[in-house]
C-alpha cells in the first residue's frame, strides 16, 4: 500500500479532534483516509493509516503501521521501543527448568521442530545450524515498525509494547502484551481477553487467551485456549493444547495436552495427547543441584486426580498414573499401561488401557476436535493408534515380560524393572493383550492394502498390491510430538541439517512435509517386513491362506477387543454408578432418574456404534477371505 503525508487541511481536523503528534510529519496515511474518524490520540514516532480505520481515545501510538479496516479504541499505549524481533528469535527454557534445552522460538515453529531441538542435544552440531536457522530468520523479521493487521480490533487495553499484530486479532480488556507476536489470519483469528499479560512470547493462528491468564517467555501454537487465570511461564503449547486455572513451568506441551484444573501443576516435562487430572503434580528438585530433572509422558498419557511423581520418571504411551509416586521409574517400554501406588510402591500393569472406553474415546476424538482452520498447519499430526512407533513398544515390552517371567523366582508375588512392581502372575495375561494388539495391527494394515476390488482373487494382483519399497524401512521410530517417523529418516534430517544441506526454515518444513506424504508408505514398508519375520516368508510369497489367516486374526481379536470395551462401558451404568441418582427416592426412583438423566446401556451412542462396528467387521472379513479364496 502507499502512503501519503497529511494535508494542512487534514492536520487542523485531527487538532480539533483533540488530537496531536510529535512531528505530524511523521503520520503517513493511505489515499482515501478520512481524519473524522480519528478522535483524542497522541501520536508519536512514525506511524502508517491505513483506509477506513477508526482510532479512539489511544494515548500514545507510536512506531506502527495500520492497515485497512482497523479499530483502535481506548488503549493506554501501543508503541515499538526501538529495533525488535517481536519474539522471533527468543529462547525459553522448556523441559528442564535447570536450562540445557532451550527453545528458540519463532512465529512459524512446528511441534515437530520444535522436538527436534529440544531433545537432540547428543548432536551438538545439529542443534548449533537449527538455531543459526531459526537465528536468521528471527534477524529477518526485525522492525522498528509494528503492524497492525487488516481487520484487527483492539479496544479498552492497557500497554502493547513491541507486538506485530497479523490480520483479524480481537484484543478486548489485556492488561499488558509486551514483545511478541500474534500470527492471526482471517480464516482462523486470535483473540487476547480481559486481564491478559503476556511478556516474550509467540501466540498462533486461531488461538484464544482470556480470563486473566499470565504467559512468560511462551510459545502457544494453532487452536490453543489459554484462559481462567492459568499461569505459565517458559513453556510452549503446541496445536490444540488448553491450560485453565493451574500452573505449568517449563513444559513442553505437544498437541492436545490438555489440563483444566485449578491445583495442577504441570512441570519440567513434555507431553502430548495428554489429559491431566486435577491436583497433577510433578516435583524436578531433590534439593541437591537444583531443579534439574525432567519426565517424560508419551503420548496419549493421563494422570489421575492428585497423582504425583517425581523426576525423572517415563510413562509409556496410552498410559495411566494413579497415586503418588515417590521412586524415578521408566515404563517407556510398556504402552497401555496402568501405573498404580501401592504401600509406596509403584505397580504396572502393561496392557490394561487397551480395553478401556476412555482410550477407544480419545483415539476417536481427536482428528474430530482439530480446531485448526488456518489454511497452513504448521504441526504434522498423525491419529494412527496402532502404528510402527506403537507396536515397536509393544514388542519390547512382551519381550521384557518374557525375559522376566523366564529369570524370576515362581515364588514371587513381583518382579521389578526399573523403579516398578509387576505381579508376576500377570506377565502372561498381559504378553496375551499385546499380542491381540499386534494381531490388529497387522489386519488393518492389510486391509489397507488389500479389498475384493484390488484382488478380485488374482494370486499375481495380491504379490504386486503387497510389494514394499525396501528403502523405505525403518526398524526403529520416533514420534516426533505429534508426527511418526522413521529412525532413518529422522537421523538423515538431522545429517541434513548439521552437514548445511539445509539452510532455511522453508527447506526444513519441506523436508518433513515430504516425511509426513511418505509416512503410508514407509509405515506399510515396516508392517510388510514385520509380517515377513513374522510368518518367516517374503511378502510376496504370503499365500492367500496365510492372509486369510491375518484376516481371521484381526476379525477375532477386533471383535474381542470390542466386547472387552463394551464390558468397560457397561460399568458405566452399573448399580455403583447410580449412587448419586434419585436423591430423594426409593430403588425404583433411583432407576428412573438415572435412566432419564444418562440413558440406558443398550441405547447408548458410543455401545450402539461399537456394536455396528464389530458387525462391519465381521461382514468385511467374511467378503475379504471370500474374495481369497473363491
Amino acid at each position: 500500500m502507499s502512503y501519503r503525508e497529511l494535508t494542512p487541511d487534514e492536520i487542523d481536523l485531527l487538532i480539533k479532534t483533540n488530537c496531536s503528534s510529535t512531528d505530524w510529519n511523521n503520520i503517513k496515511v493511505a489515499e482515501k483516509f478520512t481524519p473524522i474518524q480519528i478522535k483524542n490520540v497522541n501520536f508519536s514516532g512514525e506511524v502508517f493509516i491505513g483506509n477506513n480505520v477508526q482510532i479512539r481515545n489511544v494515548m500514545n501510538i507510536s512506531n506502527y503501521r495500520i492497515e485497512n479496516d482497523v479499530l483502535l479504541e481506548n488503549i493506554s499505549s501501543l508503541i515499538v521501543e526501538g529495533e525488535t524481533t517481536f519474539g522471533n528469535g527468543l529462547k525459553i527454557s522448556v523441559l528442564n527448568e535447570g536450562g540445557g534445552r532451550e527453545l528458540m522460538i519463532y512465529d512459524r515453529l512446528s511441534s515437530q521442530i520444535a522436538y527436534l531441538l529440544v531433545t537432540c542435544r547428543h548432536y551438538p552440531v545439529f542443534v548449533e545450524k537449527l538455531e543459526t536457522i531459526i537465528r536468521n530468520y528471527s534477524d529477518s523479521r526485525k522492525s522498528k515498525i509494528g503492524k497492525i493487521g487488516k481487520g484487527t480490533s483492539i479496544k479498552n487495553c492497557g500497554v502493547i509494547r513491541n507486538v506485530w499484530i497479523e490480520n483479524s486479532s480481537t484484543l478486548e480488556g489485556v492488561s499488558c502484551l509486551k514483545e511478541g507476536t500474534l500470527l492471526s489470519c482471517i480464516e482462523d483469528p486470535i483473540f487476547i481477553g480481559t486481564g491478559v499479560i503476556a511478556k516474550d512470547f509467540i501466540i498462533q493462528s486461531g488461538s484464544t487467551i482470556s480470563d486473566g491468564a499470565l504467559l512468560d517467555n511462551c510459545f502457544v501454537g494453532q487452536g490453543v485456549k489459554i484462559g481462567k487465570q492459568y499461569s505459565a511461564e517458559n513453556c510452549a503449547f503446541f496445536s490444540n493444547s488448553e491450560g485453565f486455572h493451574g500452573e505449568a513451568v517449563s513444559i513442553f506441551a505437544g498437541p492436545y495436552t490438555v489440563t483444566h484444573h485449578k491445583s495442577s501443576l504441570l512441570i519440567a516435562a513434555i507431553f502430548s495427547f495428554y489429559n491431566a487430572g486435577s491436583g497433577s503434580n510433578q516435583s524436578n528438585h531433590m534439593y541437591k543441584l537444583g531443579p534439574v530433572h525432567q519426565g517424560i509422558l508419551e503420548r496419549g498419557s493421563k494422570t489421575g486426580s492428585f497423582s504425583y511423581m517425581l523426576w525423572p520418571s517415563r510413562v509409556g504411551p496410552f498410559s495411566v498414573v494413579i497415586g503418588k509416586h515417590y521412586t524415578n521409574f521408566d515404563a517407556g517400554e510398556f504402552p497401555f499401561s496402568y501405573i498404580n501406588e501401592e504401600n509406596g510402591k509403584s505397580l504396572l500393569t502393561p496392557a490394561m488401557n487397551l480395553f478401556t472406553v476412555g482410550t477407544r474415546r480419545d483415539s476417536q476424538k481427536w482428528p474430530a476436535r482439530d480446531k485448526r482452520k488456518d489454511p497452513v498447519k504448521y504441526d504434522i499430526l498423525h491419529f494412527d493408534l496402532l502404528n510402527p512407533y506403537i507396536i515397536g513398544k509393544i514388542l519390547e515390552g512382551s519381550n521384557r515380560m518374557k525375559e522376566l517371567l523366564e529369570k524370576s523366582d515362581k515364588d514371587r508375588e513381583y518382579v521389578s524393572y526399573k523403579g516398578l512392581h509387576i505381579k508376576r502372575l500377570l506377565l502372561k495375561t498381559c504378553i496375551k493383550y499385546y499380542e491381540m494388539a499386534i494381531k490388529i495391527y497387522i489386519g488393518e494394515e492389510l486391509l489397507k492394502k488389500i479389498s475384493e476390488k484390488e484382488t478380485n482373487g488374482n494370486e499375481d494382483r495380491f504379490s504386486e498390491v503387497l510389494k514394499y519399497d525396501h528403502s523405505l524401512y525403518s526398524e526403529k521410530w520416533i514420534d516426533a510430538a505429534g508426527m511418526f517417523i522413521g529412525k532413518n529418516d529422522y537421523d538423515q534430517l538431522l545429517n541434513f541439517v548439521a552437514m548445511g544441506k539445509i539452510e532455511t526454515l522453508d527447506q526444513l518444513n519441506d523436508e518433513i512435509r515430504k516425511l509426513d506424504k511418505k509416512y503410508p508408505d514407509s509405515s506399510w514398508a515396516w508392517c510388510a517386513n514385520f509380517i515377513e519375520k513374522r510368518f518367516n516368508l517374503k511378502i510376496e510369497e504370503m499365500t492367500k491362506e496365510h492372509l486369510s489367516q491375518i484376516i481371521i486374526d484381526w476379525r477375532d481379536n477386533r471383535i474381542k477387543l470390542n466386547n472387552m470395551i463394551l464390558k468397560d462401558a457397561e460399568k458405566e451404568f452399573d448399580q455403583t454408578s447410580k449412587i448419586g441418582f434419585g436423591i430423594d427416592g426409593d430403588e425404583e426412583t433411583r432407576n428412573k432418574d438415572f435412566q432419564n438423566v444418562r440413558g440406558r446401556y443398550e441405547e447408548n451412542k458410543f455401545v450402539l456404534e461399537l456394536k455396528k462396528e464389530s458387525d462391519e467387521i465381521t461382514a468385511i472379513a467374511d467378503r475379504l477371505i471370500k474374495a481369497l479364496m473363491p
